[in-house]
């Protein structure tokens, strides 16, 4: 038996709620794990600072945030696109020949 077509719509859809979940999976792995190893159990003294920020700052939550950023805006404006719903004309023609309502002053 064959299965029927998928609609574009929910393929796009699908494609980018991927990317979406792919991308924030990295980032909070990225984060958490460069944190984690990196951020504690240190010493006054090891801290170097980058841009004034702690160097497991910097390069566990600003790069990725940053990088985050960079990700979204070539998600909305090269991967995301508009797809066809069709018309709208059946809604239309209901209200155009529905009944007008009475009001009672």
């Amino acid at each position: 038996m064959n299965r029927p077509a998928a609609d574009p719509v929910f393929l796009s859809a699908r494609r980018e709620a991927l990317v979406a979940f792919v991308v924030w999976a990295f980032a909070l792995a990225w984060s958490v794990g460069y944190c984690a190893v990196n951020g504690y159990h240190r010493t006054a003294e090891s801290l170097t600072f980058v841009l004034w920020f702690p160097d497991w700052v910097f390069w566990g939550i600003v790069v990725p945030w940053l990088a985050c950023v960079v990700v979204s805006i070539w998600f909305a404006f090269g991967l995301m696109r508009d797809e066809d719903l069709g018309s709208n004309e059946q809604d239309d023609d209901e209200h155009e020949f529905s009944e007008p309502e009475h009001r009672h002053d």
